[in-house]
């Protein structure tokens, strides 16, 4: 456990005893809780790769504040160290604490943008490591000032120079989709992000607009952004962070269709299973469909499996999970896949059924059907580039037996 005291008032650590011993009794049911009122405090979490981050205040506040500075928190570490977990946390310890001084003064949020923690903090890295164990110099501190801190926008540094402008804009989209054994989709929705990486000199002012912005709920912008444009007449106006962030969060819900199919059936009489798998193009976007993979768990009643297919190829793992990597869907054949699976001893059916899990990519289109009509740039020396680029691929995708 990392504890950082963000106050003069110190809470003292019993409380962290109360919420593992309501997180333990409870299960995975308390976790889903945001806020949590202990006899004492009140407790906001959230949960990323497993980890908890937990903020704890005696006094009533914006809920959201500190649920919204938990994320950027999580945000910002798996940033900084390529990835989450318990062991990446233990070995970069002291970076975690100087980006929680740095993100934080006093309880109340301070600087939070990556571009600028980075002026501020430098990323681990090998040399680093090496250098901190000769000198005996753990700090990853610079001694000299962020220049954001002179600027008159707090998450762009104080005019960046590049010699060749350039501006790129990403549309990434994640499916989460539930598909019942009848094959009946339940459930289809899209999350996805605007990101922006921008390299442009001085103070440039960007207008970017949609063709079709109807469609969009729970729309979440960054700091940036500013608040008027958008409620009048949908339209992004703001001056960028330099360097790569998200520009805006969103989702699209209640879609028709997906564009792949896969239609599972399970066979279950005499000690065995038999298992036959179909994969095809249901809806073509247009775009190549690849990076296809179905994978499920084998149920623990099962001693072994056999699983052949006519396309790709079949792995089972070694936690008992069957992996069928298809890549991209031929032309001249739907792919499927087939075998037998042996169940224990004194059982002649299958009585759990498994959920298949179902992975794909499509670059260069987004299926929400949301697009970009286009972007203007203000307060540039010369004309810059412009780039645009769409990207869709399979969230929680899961089709019932």
């Amino acid at each position: 456990m990392l504890e950082k005291q963000l106050t003069g008032h110190r809470v003292d650590r019993s409380i962290c005893a109360w919420f593992w011993e309501q997180a333990i009794s409870q299960g995975d049911s308390f976790k889903l809780q945001p806020v949590i009122a202990s006899p004492t405090h009140y407790l906001f979490q959230v949960v990323r790769e497993g980890i908890t981050y937990l903020a704890c205040t005696q006094v009533e506040m914006p809920p959201l504040m500190a649920i919204e500075f938990l994320c950027r928190v999580a945000d910002v570490l798996s940033d900084y160290l390529g990835g989450l977990n318990e062991d990446v946390i233990k070995d970069n310890f002291i970076i975690v604490y100087e980006l929680l001084d740095e993100m934080i003064d006093n309880g109340f949020p301070l600087t939070t943008e990556p571009n600028i923690l980075r002026e501020m903090i430098a990323q681990p890295n090998i040399v680093s490591k090496v250098l901190s164990v000769v000198t005996g110099n753990s700090s990853n501190v610079s001694e000299t000032r962020p220049g954001a801190t002179a600027s008159c926008v707090p998450w762009r540094t104080t005019d960046p120079k590049y010699a060749n402008n350039e501006v790129y804009v990403d549309l990434v989209e994640e499916m989460d989709a539930t598909i019942n054994r009848d094959g009946v989709l339940v459930k289809c929705e899209i999350y996805g992000e605007v990101q922006v990486n921008s390299h442009l000199s001085g103070l440039p002012d960007l207008t970017l607009s949609f063709a079709n912005t109807s469609i969009l709920d729970d729309v979440r912008f960054h700091p940036c952004v500013r608040f008027r444009p958008w409620e009048s007449n949908q339209i992004l106006s703001f001056v960028p962070p330099d360097g790569q962030f998200k520009l805006m969060s969103y989702r699209v819900k209640k879609l028709k269709s997906t564009p792949i199919y896969v239609k599972p059936q399970l066979t279950s009489g005499g000690g065995t299973c038999r298992v036959d798998v179909l994969v095809g193009i249901r809806n073509d976007p247009g775009k190549t469909i690849d990076s296809i993979t179905v994978q499920f768990q084998l149920p623990h009643c099962i001693l072994s499996a056999d699983m052949t297919s006519n396309h790709g190829t079949v792995n089972i793992l070694a936690n008992k999970t069957c992996l069928w990597s298809i890549g991209r869907i031929p032309k001249d054949k739907a792919p499927s896949m087939s075998g037998t699976l042996v169940l224990e001893t004194g059982l002649e059916r299958l009585h759990v059924f498994p959920t298949f899990q179902v992975a794909f990519r499509v670059m260069g289109v987004a299926l929400s059907g949301l697009q970009i009509d286009k972007l203007d740039l203000k307060n540039l020396p010369n004309r810059p580039y412009k780039g645009f680029r769409a990207l869709t691929r399979a969230g929680e995708f899961e089709v019932r037996s």
